[in-house]
């Protein structure tokens, strides 16, 4: 398992047996104009098979990760494949949506605030899928955030996570000694 992160693993195999479209973070750099800075951002990226996961090879942190040559044959959840960034204006977008979003944290607070990696990847993300393309049309559903703890990760009160409007909770954490926080 990597530090700081509980397995995934068994939740990715069952989704693929059974049949279900599975999207796994890729992370990448954008180059942004000569004014700001280079910045990385996550996509969610289609995982085809059993076979696919099994082959991912850790990044430098131990994540099960994509092969980068892999990416733009890749059905991006937002639409279309490969990075945002590569689409042109005649790509397709459809997408079904997800339903579910599997959210790392270090810590998270009984009103189900998570105290992310410090990155803000999963808020920025959903923060570009909220909005869809513009349209009410494709304006995606939330997708049901959950997260997954360490009893020790939880705050008790009257200990809190610090937030700001940009942080997204989470809609439950399952805590690996059974319990189940929700609203």
């Amino acid at each position: 398992m990597p530090s700081g992160e509980i397995s995934t693993t068994n939740i990715v195999q069952n989704a693929l047996k059974s049949g279900k479209e599975v999207f796994i973070p890729y992370i990448h750099t954008v180059e942004n104009s000569p004014a700001q800075p280079k910045s990385s951002v996550m996509e969610m990226l289609a995982l085809e098979s059993m076979e696919e996961f099994e082959s991912l090879k850790p990044d430098k942190w131990g994540i099960p990760s994509l092969e980068a040559a892999s990416i733009s044959v890749r059905q991006n959840c937002l639409g279309g494949y490969g990075v945002a960034s590569a689409w042109h204006p005649h790509t397709e977008r459809k997408s079904s949506g997800l339903d579910l979003i599997v959210m790392p944290g270090m810590a998270f607070d009984q009103s189900l605030r998570r105290l992310g990696h410090g990155k803000g990847y999963y808020d920025r993300f959903l923060a570009r899928y909220s909005k869809g393309d513009g349209s009410k049309e494709s304006t995606p559903q939330k997708p049901f955030l959950v997260a997954l703890a360490l009893k020790e990760q939880i705050l008790h009160p009257p200990e809190e996570i610090p937030v700001s409007e940009h942080d997204w909770p989470v809609d439950a954490v399952i805590v690996g000694d059974g319990q189940i926080i929700s609203p």
